[in-house]
C-alpha cells in the first residue's frame, strides 16, 4: 500500500524518534565492533550486510526494536470506518498521540473518554497478539446530537485497550440558542442521550454487532467541579439483549467547567419525571393500538393472519413504534437524487439477525447508527433507512410489511405521487416498479396487468406520521388499491396519537437519526488492491488446473467504460456509452478470436469471497478456465472477461 509523501516522511520521523530513544545506534555500533573483533579473519577486511543482521538478531536487538515500535492511528475520527484492511495490532500503552480540535470557547462542551474495558468474558482464551498480526479488533462508535465519533480499533481481549477521549458540543441550535453558552439548567432539559455501538470486525473484514447502549450524561451536572466517573455495562443484541458482554470505565467531564452545578437531587428528580412521562406516553399509545386492533380484527376476522406490524423490537430487546423508525433525513450534497439513495441503501449488506437454533426469521429491527456502524442488516432495516432518505427528498414515502414468494416475510418502500402513480422501490435490489392495480372483476378475457415485482401480500403501510392497515378484501398487492384516504380500504391510526411517540422531542421516540459521512475510501486505491487479489486467485486457480495465464492489461483498461456505464443503469434507469465501448472491444479484439464477459456485482470487498462466488457461475468458470493457443484474460475491478483464438 502506497503513503502520500507528507504521511511517509511522519512515519519515518517517528521510527526515527523510536530508534533514538532505544539508542539503537549506539548497540549497533558497539555489536559491529564486537563482531569485527570476535567474528572476522585476519585476511577478511569487511562485513557483509547478512552477517550484521545475524549477529543484530543473536543478540535481539532486532526483536526489541520490533516489540517497541508502536503504529498509532489518530484516537478520534468523525467518519465511520469502512476499510477492509485490519490495523496492527497496538502494543505501547503509553502513545498519547491525539488528533487537535479547535474549541470555541463560547460553546459549552462534553469531554468523554473511554478508560478500558473489562469482562468481555467472550475472549478471555484470546491470547494476546504478536506484533503486527492481523486480528479480531473493536471499534466504539458514538453519536450525539448531529455529531458522529469513532474510536481507533483495538485488539478483541478479556480487557479491551479502550483509550480515547471524544469532544462533544452541547448546544441548542434548533431553539435558537446556539450563539449562547448552555448553562446547568438548559442541559438538564435536553433529553439526548449518547448512543454508543460497539462493532467487532474479523480478521475477514466481516462486522458483528456486539452492543448497542444509550448513555444518559446529565449526571455530571450535578458531580462536583463537572467530572463524573461510570461503570457502564453493555448487553449483548437479539436474542442476547438480557445477557452482558463487557463493561466499560468511562469518565465524563464539562469544558468549560460550569460555574453553578445542579444537586445531584434535582437531577434525579428531573430524570425520574422524564421517566414517568415516557412510561405515562407508552402506557397510553398501548391502550390505543389495542383499541385499534380489536377494531381492524371486527371488519374480517381474516385480518389476524395479515402482517400488521404496530410494534418491532429494537437490537435491545425493546419494542418500540415501527413508526419510530423512520424519520426525514437529508443526505446533504453526499447523495444528490432519490435514485442515488436507493443506490447507496442497495450496496449496503443484507444479513438477517442470527439465530441459536431453528424457529425461524428473529426479529430485530435495528437503529439507524447501529445498521450504518456494521454497514449491513435485514430488509426491514434497508427498508426504512430508504423511505427516510426518500422522505427527505421531499417525496409522500412510506414502509410497506407484507410478504413475497412463498410467504416470506419482507418490507419495501412505496412513493405515491401526486398524479396517483405508485412506485415500489426493493431497499434490497434498487429497483423501481409502477403498481398498476388488477381489477378482479373483470371478464376473464379482458387484458389484465401482468405485475413485475416480486411482492405478493401488504398488511400494512406506515412513515414517521401515518400507519395504515390494509382492511381490502384481499391483501395481495396485484388487486390493492392505494388510495391511502380511503378509509373503507385502509385503517388509519390517529395521527395525534402517533405524533405522542414518534414526533420529534417525544421522549419515547428514539433519539435523532445521526448524519451520513463521506466514506473514507480511496476508490482508486482500493479498486487496484482488490483487482491485483483477483489476479493472484485466478492465477493459482489455473495453475492447479495445469493452465497458463497470460494478463492483458490494455483490454483490462477497455472495460472501464462499460463498469461506468453500469453503474450509471443502476443509479439512473438510463443505459449510455454501450456504442463506444463495444467499438472499442471490436478493435482490440483480433480476427478470430471470440471475445467473452461475466459483469457481477458485490456490497463487499472481499476478493476471495468474490472469487468463490464467481466460481459457482458455470459460464464465468468457462472464462477463468478457458483453454487455447492464445488464450488471455483481463479483469477490470469486478467485471471479468476473456477472449480465445478459435
Amino acid at each position: 500500500m502506497s503513503l502520500p509523501p507528507e504521511k511517509a516522511s511522519e512515519l519515518k520521523q517517528l521510527i526515527h524518534q523510536q530508534l533514538s530513544k532505544m539508542d539503537v545506534h549506539g548497540r549497533i555500533r558497539e555489536i559491529l565492533a564486537e563482531t569485527i573483533r570476535e567474528e572476522l579473519a585476519p585476511d577478511q577486511q569487511q562485513l557483509s550486510t547478512e552477517d550484521l543482521i545475524k549477529a543484530l538478531r543473536r543478540r535481539g536487538i532486532i526483536d526489541d526494536v520490533m516489540k517497541e515500535l508502536n503504529f498509532v492511528t489518530d484516537n478520534v475520527d468523525q467518519e465511520l470506518p469502512s476499510s477492509p484492511k485490519q490495523p496492527v495490532c497496538f502494543t505501547d500503552r503509553q502513545s498519547t498521540l491525539l488528533k487537535k480540535t479547535n474549541i470555541d470557547p463560547t460553546r459549552r462542551y462534553l469531554y468523554l473518554q473511554v478508560l478500558g474495558g473489562k469482562a468481555f468474558l467472550e475472549h478471555l482464551q484470546e491470547p494476546e497478539p504478536l506484533p503486527g498480526q492481523v486480528c479480531s479488533t473493536f471499534t466504539l462508535c458514538l453519536h450525539f446530537r448531529n455529531q458522529r465519533f469513532r474510536s481507533k480499533p483495538v485488539p478483541c481481549a478479556c480487557e479491551p485497550d479502550f483509550h480515547d477521549g471524544f469532544l462533544l458540543e452541547v448546544h441548542r441550535e434548533s431553539l435558537g440558542d446556539g450563539t449562547r453558552m448552555a448553562d446547568s439548567t438548559t442541559m438538564l432539559s435536553i433529553s439526548d442521550p449518547i448512543h454508543m455501538v460497539l462493532i467487532k470486525t474479523d480478521i475477514f473484514g466481516e462486522t458483528t454487532l456486539v452492543a448497542s447502549y444509550f448513555l444518559e450524561w446529565r449526571s455530571v451536572l450535578g458531580s462536583e467541579n463537572g467530572v463524573t466517573n461510570l461503570t457502564v455495562e453493555l448487553m449483548g443484541v437479539g436474542t442476547e439483549s438480557k445477557v452482558a458482554v463487557g463493561i466499560l470505565n468511562i469518565k465524563l467531564e464539562m469544558y468549560p467547567a460550569l460555574n453553578q452545578t445542579l444537586s445531584q437531587e434535582v437531577v434525579n428528580t428531573q430524570l425520574a419525571l422524564e421517566r414517568q412521562k415516557t412510561a405515562e406516553k407508552e402506557r397510553l399509545f398501548l391502550v390505543y393500538a389495542k383499541q385499534w386492533w380489536r377494531e381492524y380484527l371486527q371488519i374480517r376476522p381474516s385480518h389476524s393472519s395479515r402482517l400488521v406490524k404496530i410494534f418491532a423490537q429494537d437490537e435491545n430487546g425493546i419494542n418500540r413504534p415501527v413508526c419510530s423508525y423512520v424519520k426525514p433525513l437529508r443526505a446533504g450534497r453526499l447523495l444528490d437524487t432519490p435514485r442515488q439513495a436507493a443506490r447507496f441503501v442497495n450496496v449496503l449488506g443484507y444479513e438477517r439477525a442470527p439465530v441459536i437454533g431453528g424457529g425461524g426469521k428473529q426479529e430485530q429491527w435495528c437503529t439507524l447508527l447501529a445498521f450504518l456502524c456494521r454497514n449491513k442488516g435485514d430488509c426491514e432495516d434497508h427498508a426504512n433507512l430508504l423511505c427516510s432518505l426518500l422522505l427527505g427528498y421531499g417525496l409522500e414515502a412510506f414502509v410497506c410489511v407484507g410478504t413475497k414468494a412463498k410467504g416470506v416475510p419482507h418490507a419495501w418502500v412505496m412513493t405515491c405521487g401526486t398524479d396517483g402513480t405508485i412506485t415500489f422501490w426493493e431497499s434490497l435490489t434498487g429497483h423501481r416498479y409502477i403498481h398498476k392495480s388488477t381489477n378482479p372483476d373483470e371478464p376473464p378475457v379482458a387484458e389484465q396487468p401482468k405485475p413485475l415485482y416480486p411482492y405478493r401480500t401488504v398488511g400494512c403501510v406506515f412513515n414517521h406520521q401515518m400507519f395504515l392497515g390494509n382492511c381490502q378484501p384481499s391483501d395481495s398487492v396485484e388487486v390493492c388499491v392505494f388510495d391511502l384516504n380511503d378509509e373503507s380500504k385502509w385503517k388509519p391510526m390517529s395521527e395525534e396519537a402517533i405524533k405522542s411517540v414518534c414526533a420529534p422531542g417525544a421522549t419515547t421516540s428514539l433519539p435523532p437519526f445521526p448524519p451520513l459521512c463521506a466514506s473514507t475510501i480511496d476508490a482508486s486505491v482500493t479498486s487496484n488492491e482488490i483487482e491485483m487479489q483477483l489476479r493472484l486467485l485466478v492465477s493459482e486457480h489455473r495453475k492447479d488446473l495445469g493452465l497458463t495465464t497470460v494478463w492483458e492489461d490494455q483490454l483490462s483498461y477497455l472495460l472501464s467504460p462499460a463498469l461506468a456505464s453500469y453503474e450509471f443503469e443502476r443509479t439512473t434507469s438510463i443505459s449510455a456509452g454501450n456504442e463506444e465501448f463495444q467499438d472499442a472491444i471490436r478493435r482490440a479484439v483480433p480476427d478470430g478470436h471470440t471475445f467473452k464477459g461475466f459483469p457481477i456485482h458485490f456490497v463487499y470487498r472481499n476478493a476471495r469471497r468474490a472469487f468463490a462466488t464467481c466460481l459457482r457461475s458455470p459460464f464465468c468458470e468457462e472464462i477463468i478456465c478457458c483453454r487455447g493457443d492464445q488464450a488471455k484474460i483481463y479483469f477490470d475491478e469486478l467485471s471479468l472477461s476473456s477472449f480465445t483464438h478459435g
